[in-house]
């Protein structure tokens, strides 16, 4: 029994110990087969990496489906990752390949062509009547009403807290076209929430 407690605490101890490891040396463990790594891993990152991808999508099941394959993707390359970026926006560039691609596969040649029912009547005084939780419901319709390249400018700068650098390499465009992009995206969200009543946002 002491035996077997002892175990426990020993595996108890490296989990604590791999929690505490930083994303880099985590991939170099999951290169080695390191199971536990990879269970850590997927656990600090899969819910960026799900509304990632649901943005792109805009389906759960596929988005849910696409996190797996990101993460198998991940479990069989581990070993390719050279850290010439954050482990986080390595991830992010596998799952917009995988997005992306998936798009392709289903034929949605024109991701914006839904309709966005959220947007409320801007008849009415939002500033009057508008809780937060509401403003954050419009403010995500709007986004969604972005087109394709300034909505994924938008979601990585702002939700995902990237860097021009980082977006960069996540798309594949040099930083002076994520700069463009940028204002030109804000400029086209700003117009969407004025056009809401939502001023205070679209300053």
């Amino acid at each position: 029994m002491p035996n077997v407690i002892a175990i426990n605490a020993q595996a108890s101890q490296g989990i604590i110990a791999a929690q505490a490891t930083s994303d880099d040396m985590l991939l170099e463990s999951i290169a080695d087969g390191n199971r536990t790594a990879m269970h850590i891993l997927y656990c600090r990152h899969n819910v960026r990496v799900y509304r990632f991808i649901l943005r792109i999508v805009r389906d759960a099941t596929t988005a849910e489906d696409l996190v797996s394959q990101v993460f198998l993707d991940v479990w069989r390359t581990a070993g390719q990752f050279q850290g010439r970026s954050q482990v986080s926006t390595w991830l992010l560039s596998i799952a917009r390949f995988k997005a992306l691609t998936a798009m392709r596969q289903r034929r949605f040649e024109d991701i914006d062509q839904e309709d966005v029912r959220e947007i409320p009547d801007g008849s009415d005084t939002p500033e009057a009547s508008l809780d937060r939780s509401d403003t954050s419901a419009i403010l995500r319709a709007c986004v969604q009403k972005l087109s394709p390249a300034h909505r994924e400018i938008i979601t990585l700068v702002y939700y995902h807290e990237k860097s021009v650098e980082e977006v960069g390499r996540i798309i594949g465009i040099p930083q002076s076209t994520v700069k463009t992009r940028m204002f030109y995206a804000r400029k086209q969200l700003a117009d969407l929430l004025k056009n809401c009543g939502v001023d205070r946002f679209a300053a």
